[in-house]
């Protein structure tokens, strides 16, 4: 189930006039948490009529930080299992 704000970024790419498909798979597949999708609305916000070159372009870079507080996120719990051993033994 769509949370509230991938539904409003739906609506919101649909009110600009974008390819309904192009609305679904960005909204609905790839920016589906809160987190991105308010990212994505920040920036529909900002930029009045982007084309969907940006657009997916915007996507993809939302994506790509995503996935890099993800991996900071998984190194750090790993770095504190390390320590955790150190300090305690196995």
């Amino acid at each position: 189930m769509a949370s509230e704000r991938t539904d409003e970024l739906y609506k919101v790419l649909l009110d600009r006039e974008y390819p309904k498909e192009l609305c679904a798979e960005i909204a609905y597949k790839n920016l589906n948490t809160d987190y991105t999708a308010t990212r994505m609305l920040g920036y529909l916000y900002r930029v009045t009529n982007p084309r969907i070159e940006d657009l997916v372009d915007e996507m993809l870079a939302i994506l790509s930080d995503r996935d890099a507080i993800v991996q900071k996120k998984e190194l750090e719990h790993a770095q504190a299992v390390i320590n955790d051993i150190y300090r305690n033994g196995l």
